[in-house]
């Protein structure tokens, strides 16, 4: 990842109403976002709910995806489980599609092994892949940290090159200060895009992305000249909006703006709940009553 995407995309699912994947509405979405600003994306992630994925759907989607991509941006696709020999084998298989440009693998979930533990995990897992391999360290979902050493003593790896933090911007910037240079660090929290990126971040692997690209990149850019003071106008007007969409269950309210908008049905897997009238009213008055950017 010598150039890395600014902006990438952990890219919903879309099923239709009989619960297949949907995959004109992906193909459309995709180029929705390509041409308001994303640079990247996360294919099969949890936000992809891929805990729900047969490994049928996700060999079918990860082929489909890197077909239609076709090579006009980074695909970064999910073989993470806490499971590592089935990591290293979706590894060996994943990495051989043409067009996936890398993968991504989080902490062990339940298993909480050591930071030995996971330290060979991830090494396996690299070493089984013919593209790199990002680390997703989010201790709020999988229940370990992997600790700022650990991620140093990886980024070492000559095949793990990213690492999708959700943490603290603490630990960001000791990751930023300490890291090899061709180590991109990304923020997996939307709400940190600012920050993340003014302390030497990569960029944010996001959510909201989905309905904001346009801003989200005009955050960036005003970073990038310099006016700090719009940079914050972006950000603020950002913060509840993408806060809003983490209140209920991820990826169902994202999901339920994307169908209001008409551009993909309003379905979810269980044990996951598409939003109800109540909670969509919710969201929306967020959405909608935040101000603007001027």
């Amino acid at each position: 990842m010598t150039t890395p995407a600014s902006l990438i995309t952990a890219l919903i699912t879309p099923f239709t109403s009989d619960d297949q994947i949907d995959y004109p509405a992906l193909d459309r979405l995709t180029d929705k976002l390509l041409a308001e600003g994303t640079e990247g994306f996360v294919i099969g992630g949890t936000t992809g709910e891929s805990p729900t994925l047969t490994e049928e759907e996700r060999m079918a989607l990860y082929r489909h995806f890197a077909a239609y991509v076709a090579g006009r941006c980074p695909m970064i696709a999910n073989v993470g489980t806490n499971n590592t020999a089935e990591s290293v084998a979706l590894a060996k298989t994943v990495s051989q599609i043409e067009g996936v440009t890398g993968l991504l693998a989080v902490t062990p979930y339940y298993n909480k092994p050591d930071q030995a533990g996971m330290i060979a995990h991830f090494t396996a897992i690299a070493n089984a892949s013919q593209v790199p391999l990002m680390l997703y360290n989010i201790p709020g979902r999988s229940t370990v940290f992997l600790t700022n050493d650990s991620v140093l003593f990886l980024a070492n790896h000559p095949n793990i090159n990213a690492v999708k933090q959700v943490t603290s911007i603490d630990d960001l910037a000791e990751l930023v200060d300490q890291a090899p240079a061709d180590f991109a660090i990304y923020t997996g929290e939307d709400s940190q895009t600012l920050a993340a990126k003014a302390i030497g971040c990569a960029g944010t692997i996001s959510v909201a992305s989905h309905l904001y690209s346009r801003e989200m990149r005009g955050l960036y850019q005003a970073l990038d000249e310099g006016n700090i003071e719009l940079a914050g106008r972006y950000q603020r007007y950002l913060t509840p909006r993408m806060n809003v969409l983490f209140s209920h269950p991820s990826p169902s309210p994202v999901k339920a703006i994307l169908a209001d908008q008409g551009l993909i049905e309003n379905q979810v897997r269980l044990p996951l709940l598409p939003l109800n009238s109540a909670q969509m009213l919710e969201i929306k008055a967020v959405l909608g009553h935040q101000g603007v950017v001027a």
